[in-house]
């Protein structure tokens, strides 16, 4: 099945925990969705009157949709418990942390999104990951 990871999520931010959501979808996004044409670059989540919205999430016009296609770039909303989503009100209101989606997949036959509580990584963070992985990489070729 579809598995559409953020990679840029992971060199730009600390992930310090992960909520799975549910997702409010039309007809014609699913059917892009399974299709694979799903961009997560440059997303993330917002709450809004106690709602949980994903911004910026780009899913392709299906071909075949005519005037039922939708719109590339609208909010969608997130499905979550009002105590999870209020709980992650008060962690960003308080600490200044960031929503971030991490990966969109299926799980039983229902699309659901892993969204990240995320701390920005300064410039000396993300050198330390590149010198990590490559050092694993060293590693792993070596053996």
């Amino acid at each position: 099945m579809v598995e559409v990871k953020n990679k840029k999520a992971y060199f730009d931010y600390f992930i310090e925990e992960e909520y799975e959501c549910g997702i409010v979808l039309k007809g014609t996004e699913i059917k892009s969705i399974r299709k694979g044409s799903v961009d997560l670059k440059d997303t993330f989540a917002r709450i809004k009157n106690g709602e949980m919205y994903v911004i910026n999430m780009y899913i392709a016009k299906y071909d075949e949709g005519n005037r039922f296609n939708h719109d590339e770039r609208r909010e969608r909303k997130l499905l979550l418990h009002k105590k999870e989503i209020n709980k992650l009100f008060d962690i960003v209101k308080q600490t200044g942390k960031t929503l971030v989606p991490l990966k969109l997949y299926f799980k039983d036959d229902k699309v659901k999104i892993l969204v990240g509580v995320c701390t920005g990584k300064k410039l000396y963070d993300k050198r330390e990951s590149i010198k990590e992985r490559d050092l694993a990489r060293e590693k792993r070729d070596f053996y």
